[in-house]
């Protein structure tokens, strides 16, 4: 059974290599928990089990750290500035076509939900790709 746990550990390390996003290293390492089993035991049932705790825990010690690894690569732009500022629309916005928004002398594509006039008074709600999704500015009576 030794060498059946050196196989298992060496597809896992394989398939993590191939894949790159983390899928089986956990599994990997519980392989390698119920190969250091066989030196002590034939019995293939605490083997397994080893494998199964060892790979649980691997998995929730490291989650915490991959979760960091991976949200650090979303790197900000200055582009999330324009959220929340106000402009004037350049070229009129419809549900189906894009329209064009003027905000602090730059020109955006802009979407809305609701159609809005040339010339209107429109908030930035958020940035979809290189698109703003605006609302109109309500006039205050």
């Amino acid at each position: 059974m030794v060498n059946i746990w050196i196989i298992i550990f060496l597809i896992l390390l394989f398939i993590e290599l191939v894949t790159i996003n983390l899928v089986s290293i956990w599994f990997a390492i519980g392989s390698l928990g119920a190969y250091l089993t066989t030196y002590f035991t034939d019995n293939i049932t605490i083997q397994v089990i080893v494998f199964i705790i060892v790979s649980i825990i691997s998995l929730l010690i490291t989650k915490p750290v991959v979760k960091k690894i991976r949200n650090r690569s979303i790197e900000a732009t200055n582009l999330d500035r324009v959220i929340g500022q106000e402009g004037v629309v350049t070229k009129e916005i419809s549900k189906n076509t894009f329209g064009e928004v003027n905000i602090k002398g730059s020109i955006w594509t802009a979407t809305s939900k609701e159609k809005i006039k040339k010339g209107a008074q429109v908030k930035v709600l958020k940035i979809d790709g290189v698109k703003l999704l605006v609302e109109q500015v309500k006039e205050e009576s």
